[in-house]
């Protein structure tokens, strides 16, 4: 089994920054890809960022683009989520996930195995 547990998110004005961080336990997700997922009231959950084990290929939603930026540290067993220009519209719950053995970073959320409970994130105009 595998844990995950989300950290940095809070409230913050249009235009700021914010990281995420996902820390796994149980098992090393060394040789998992991960994503970051967001779901919003009332709207269904979408990646945001996924990345492989290496961390050579990643997915990004186009609405992030430019703006996101997921990364990891297989030594720390944690990923990352750098959020840039931020929007009130990246108002959501963001959520960590791992997928087994995958060096695809797929963006289907039914593709992962294992989530975190969530960290909310809250920008403000």
């Amino acid at each position: 089994q595998v844990q995950l547990v989300e950290s940095g998110g809070g409230l913050v004005q249009a235009g700021g920054s914010l990281r995420l961080s996902c820390a796994a336990s149980g098992r090393t997700v060394s040789n998992y890809a991960m994503g970051w997922f967001r779901q919003a009231p009332g709207k269904e959950r979408e990646a945001v960022g996924t990345i492989i084990w290496s961390g050579g290929t990643t997915y990004y939603a186009d609405s992030v683009k430019g703006r996101f930026t997921i990364s990891r540290d297989n030594a720390k067993n944690t990923v990352y989520l750098q959020m840039n220009s931020l929007t009130p519209e990246d108002t959501a719950v963001y959520y960590c996930a791992a997928r087994r053995g995958s060096i695809w970073p797929s963006p289907r959320s039914n593709d992962y195995d294992y989530w975190g409970q969530g960290t909310q994130v809250t920008v403000s105009s």
